[in-house]
């Protein structure tokens, strides 16, 4: 029986952590078809400890004969590894804050702060400078591991990979799955019985076909018909973006607001309770909230049973990725990011990191073609896709003016002074957290 290892770097995480530890679990091919090891890393000792315990409950729970080890060194855990999965952040919320409040008090009316826009630019940074070590851990000990990237920035974490390794890296995002997902609700139909041909940028992707599985009939005109007709069924941004540039973008303002210019004018600001958004917790009964993590912690200690809910597989690529290959199945993704060093789509730049369709099967992972974008909307992808890399180069050369020509490039931004000063601020209030830059 073939041996697999999976290390997952990040699982101290109540949220990736579980999900990606239950997504392995819950694997009943890969863990019946392969002798299958799972590690676990992470650089805070008690979380760690408290998801081993956690996966170890869950294994019993699923009946399944996984190995599972864990460890604070990241080197010993690499050893011989097959697949690396990667999903990183310090202090994410609080950090989101500043990002997102701080360039407003500039004058700067993004919207979100996290994947694009004046905020993100300091996000990118952190999450680089968490990355790279690992990823240069990876290459040194295991260069020939596949990386399923989960860190945001996603396009960005991706690109210094491709830039600065030699590592074969694809990211991952559910954000492809969303799209179908809406695109199938508009035209009534189910996303198992249309297969979408889309391209972009990570929440910057665009349904460039769709045809239904069965007959083959194109269908790109019943959804163009179903979104005119009915101005409720997608949010307000993305409606005014298919009406102007004539294709169904990420459904979801928050994220494609972050590419544009006037999304505070057309939406104002997306920033919500964070806090409550992005920390998984349950409602006990008694009008209280139990966080993830401590209802991880009471069935790790075995004082709580296992729950279908904690062991509920998610719908995320990273299993069925390792599945296809290993298992040499074929299988079709909606959208992975990837170099786009074949011109997967043909009027970006080779050496950007591209959202498109992809195929798997036991000879690996092979994007699909998906031709040009129209011209307006390759030229709003090019001017991220140039904001991207001049973050790596600020990031890789340590240089504030790369940082702040990133900056610049932002359609949010207005004035080189106030970006600059925007610049230095955070900085220096982030500084624990960041590159030192000369």
């Amino acid at each position: 029986m073939k041996k697999v290892k999976v290390v997952i770097v990040g699982a101290g995480s109540g949220s990736f952590g579980r999900a990606a530890i239950a997504d392995v679990l819950a694997s009943t091919k890969l863990n019946q078809k392969t002798e299958l090891k799972l590690v676990l890393v992470d650089v805070e000792q008690a979380a760690l400890d408290r998801m081993y315990h956690f996966s170890e409950v869950l294994k019993e729970y699923r009946r399944v004969p996984t190995r599972i080890e864990a460890t604070t060194d990241r080197c010993q855990a690499f050893c011989d590894a097959d697949y690396v999965i990667t999903c990183v952040a310090r202090d994410r919320i609080t950090l989101w804050e500043q990002d997102f409040y701080t360039p407003l008090t500039y004058g700067f009316r993004h919207i979100y702060g996290e994947n694009g826009g004046p905020g993100a630019a300091f996000h990118t940074l952190r999450s680089t400078h968490l990355m790279m070590p690992i990823i240069k851990d990876v290459e040194k000990v295991c260069p020939q591991a596949l990386v399923l990237n989960f860190t945001n920035p996603e396009s960005r974490i991706c690109l210094a990979v491709s830039k600065l390794t030699k590592l074969n890296a694809i990211g991952i995002c559910h954000g492809t799955q969303g799209t179908c997902e809406v695109a199938s609700r508009i035209m009534g139909k189910s996303p198992d019985d249309l297969e979408f041909l889309i391209g972009g940028i990570n929440h910057f992707h665009w349904v460039l076909g769709v045809k239904d599985v069965t007959t083959g009939m194109d269908m790109m005109s019943a959804l163009d018909q179903a979104i005119a007709e009915d101005e409720t069924v997608v949010q307000p941004l993305a409606r005014f973006l298919h009406q102007t540039f004539g294709r169904l973008t990420f459904p979801f303002d928050s994220h494609i607001g972050e590419y544009v210019g006037f999304a505070y004018d057309m939406i104002g600001p997306k920033f919500e309770n964070y806090r409550c958004r992005h920390v998984r917790v349950r409602e006990t009964g008694d009008g209280a909230f139990l966080p993830a993590w401590q209802e991880i912690q009471q069935v790790a200690d075995r004082q709580a049973p296992m729950t279908e809910s904690l062991a509920a597989p998610t719908t995320e690529a990273a299993v069925p990725i390792i599945c296809a290959i290993e298992l040499d199945q074929s299988a079709r993704f909606a959208g992975l990011n990837v170099p786009n060093t074949e011109k997967y789509v043909s009027n970006l730049p080779e050496d950007a990191i591209v959202e498109v369709p992809v195929k798997v099967d036991g000879n690996g992972i092979h994007p699909i073609k998906v031709g040009s974008l129209p011209e307006g909307i390759a030229a709003m992808c090019r001017q991220q896709i140039s904001i991207q890399n001049l973050l790596v180069e600020a990031y890789a050369e340590r240089s504030k003016r790369a940082f702040l020509s990133a900056l610049l490039l932002e359609p949010t931004v207005d004035s080189p002074s106030r970006a600059e000063q925007m610049m230095e601020e955070l900085l220096a209030r982030q500084a624990a957290y960041l590159p030192e830059f000369t």
